[in-house]
Parts: C-alpha cells; structure tokens; sequence
C-alpha cells in the first residue's frame, strides 16, 4: 500500500508546479556544479570566483525551495493522522542536514576571493556532491508522497 498526503484540489497544480520548478533548479545546479569543477585546479581567478558566486547564489535558491516549498506543501496539507506526514517527517531531518552542508558551502564560497579557502575547494565540492546525490534521493521521495 503506497502512502501519500492528500492536498486540497486548488493546492494541486501548484504542487505540480513547484515539483516541476524543484526539477529544473537541480538541473541547474548539477550544471553549475560540474561548470565549478572543470575549473580545476582551482586558483583565485575571476572566472572561478565568478562561476562560484553563481553556483552558490543558485545552490542556495534549489534548497531553499526543497526544504521550504516541498517540505511546507507537505506539512501544509497533510492531517496529523496521515502515514505520508509520519514519513515526510522522518525524511525531514536527512534533508536539513543536507540543507545545512549546502548554506555552510555557500558561506564559505559565495564571496570567496581567498586562495587559502579555494585550496579547500575540491575537497568541499566532493562533499557537497554527495550530500546533494542524497538530497535528490530525498526530495524524490518527498515528491512521490505529494504526486500519489
């Protein structure tokens, strides 16, 4: 038997969309994130602070809208007796976690013109990358609760 949260019908479509919109911004970020690290080895350069500032601004657009536009459809609409809510909730702090790898990246990069810190940088992308490949398992799951 699957599970999932039942959201009022006028609530719908903007799940739909706010999935879809979720989708198009982890393309982004998957794209910028590979453009980063084609820029190794990394040096204090315009152009790697550049695509830096962009993926960190954009990283930072993608988990908010998961952990706040997904996480709050799901709470929003969902009755506290829900078995999706009891699993939404269980999910939830995996991908605070996740959230919290990205906003620590984002500090650390977004204004970043030390050398000292991008020596740092392919250490923290291979990190980052895999706390994002956890998050799309996250954020999938979250996302077939809501579209079932």
């Amino acid at each position: 038997m699957s599970i999932a949260v039942k959201i009022n019908p006028e609530r719908q479509q903007q799940a739909y969309q706010l999935i879809a919109e979720l989708q198009h911004e982890r393309q982004e970020v998957w794209s910028l994130y590979c453009h980063v690290a084609e820029l190794m080895p990394f040096s204090a350069n315009q152009a790697v602070r550049k695509k830096l500032a962009r993926f960190s601004e954009m990283l930072i657009d993608y988990v908010s809208l998961g952990h706040f536009g997904v996480c709050e459809c799901l709470f929003a609409d969902a009755d506290n007796q829900d078995p999706a809510l009891s699993a939404a909730k269980e999910i939830y702090p995996a991908l605070s976690s996740t959230t919290e790898i990205a906003v620590s990246f984002n500090d650390k990069y977004e204004n970043s013109a030390a050398t000292t810190i991008l020596d740092d940088l392919k250490q923290d992308l291979s990190a980052l990358g895999e706390s994002l490949a956890k998050r799309i398992d996250l954020e999938d799951r979250l996302c077939e609760l809501i579209l079932q």
